[in-house]
């Protein structure tokens, strides 16, 4: 119960950081490429990191118990 819990709140992060970097408005990516120059594509490792991983890990949480 408590993986199942844990694993949906991933879910649920990983979904709202992925949400939140997609957006213009919110994630003004040439302020941030002017400030980091060439160190940028970090900002995608970071992304990946904190977006999707969130959500296969959040997936394999609640899909664990279950196997």
């Amino acid at each position: 119960m408590v993986l199942a819990i844990s694993g949906i709140m991933l879910i649920f992060l990983g979904l709202v950081v992925s949400i939140v970097f997609w957006m213009p408005s919110i994630f003004n990516r040439n302020k941030i490429r002017s400030v980091m120059g060439r160190r940028y594509p970090l900002v995608y490792v970071v992304y990946i990191a904190n977006g999707p991983m969130l959500v296969i890990f959040g997936l394999l949480l609640v899909i664990w118990p279950k196997v």
